[in-house]
Parts: C-alpha cells; sequence; structure tokens
C-alpha cells in the first residue's frame, strides 16, 4: 500500500500539524505567528477527513475546503458528527487567507483557542473511524 492510500499516514500527519498547531510553547516565540499555527490545525482537519475518505475509499480532488471534504463524507454516507459539520467549515480560512502575509484581520487569542478546539474534535473523531 502506498503512502497516499494509506489512511494512517494521513492520520499520523494530521497529528503531526495537530500537535505543532496547539503547542503553546510555540506561542511564546515571538517569531512565529498565531497564524501559521491556525495553519498546521486547518492541515490537521484536512488531513483527518482525507484518511477517513482514504479508509473508506472515496476518491476527492486536491482541496483545502473543509466543506468540499464534508459533502464527501456525507454524500458517501459515512457519520459525521454535528458539531463536525457546524464547526469545521470554518477552518477553511486557515489554508490560505493567513498562510501568506496579505491584508486581513489578525487571528485573536479567542480564535486560536477555537481553533485548537474544533481540530481536536476532529483529529479524535477521525482516528476512531480509522480503528474500526
Amino acid at each position: 500500500m502506498d503512502n497516499f492510500s494509506n489512511p494512517k499516514v494521513w492520520l499520523r500527519n494530521a497529528k503531526g500539524h495537530l500537535l505543532k498547531g496547539e503547542d503553546s510553547s510555540y506561542r511564546d516565540l515571538r517569531d512565529i505567528p498565531i497564524e501559521l499555527l491556525c495553519f498546521d490545525l486547518q492541515q490537521c482537519v484536512e488531513k483527518s477527513m482525507k484518511a477517513v475518505l482514504v479508509k473508506n475509499k472515496i476518491r476527492f480532488n486536491r482541496s483545502h475546503d473543509i466543506t468540499y471534504l464534508i459533502d464527501l463524507l456525507i454524500n458517501n454516507k459515512i457519520n459525521l458528527p454535528e458539531y463536525i459539520k457546524n464547526e469545521a467549515p470554518a477552518m477553511t480560512q486557515y489554508a490560505s487567507e493567513t498562510r501568506y502575509p496579505g491584508d486581513w484581520e489578525p487571528i485573536t487569542d479567542e480564535e486560536y483557542k477555537e481553533a485548537v478546539k474544533i481540530a481536536e474534535k476532529v483529529y479524535s473523531w477521525a482516528e476512531k473511524q480509522i480503528k474500526e
């Protein structure tokens, strides 16, 4: 099985992004923008969902759009908790808008903490799906 079709590899990558994104010690480093931590949290959500898609042999386009991934999961009858359907789409903004320097509102501590919670929930859900 190649890495692209191995859900455990996708999930391991998701966990790496989660650990980086939620690591508060990075917040102490003034040179690490909070936007980059949120990018890692978005990547955790994206790769967690893609791990579940891969496990279920559902093809997907290369996309950072969390709503697209949610729609694929739902359309393929994957049981998706309501909190993921409702909360996870907000993570898409961290995939590109804040990844590069630009003209956008700075991310607040509250938004960062919410992104951590969402990423943790999605990763936990995906981990259970992969183990089934």
